[in-house]
């Protein structure tokens, strides 16, 4: 019995730690994101180890690069873009967007 209690907490625990949202973004300002959760808006860090992902229309991922996401971002059609960020504590770990043209 304690041994599915510690699991069951260690499981608990474990999922708090990663949290993922699907925001509207605000504005990109250098490395810090400004996203809008529903009717709250919070501003994340944007690091070196943040993961970015493209999904394609047929709902497959492949790997992007963080200059893509800047670009994207920076620009009048950035503020309202939805992504999908998985978070922990104030940091993103990954982003995934949706894709743009094909070449």
């Amino acid at each position: 019995m304690r041994k599915l209690l510690l699991a069951v907490v260690c499981l608990m625990f474990i999922t708090g730690l990663a949290v993922a949202a699907d925001v509207v973004v605000v504005k990109l300002d250098g490395k810090n994101l400004t996203v809008k959760e529903g009717d709250k808006e919070k501003t994340y860090k944007l690091t070196d180890k943040t993961k970015v992902s493209i999904v394609g229309k047929d709902g497959t991922a492949t790997e992007g690069k963080m200059e893509t996401l800047e670009k994207r971002l920076s620009g009048d059609k950035g503020p309202g873009t939805k992504l999908d960020i998985t978070t922990s504590g104030d940091e993103i770990t990954e982003i995934k967007m949706k894709g743009g043209k094909k070449k």
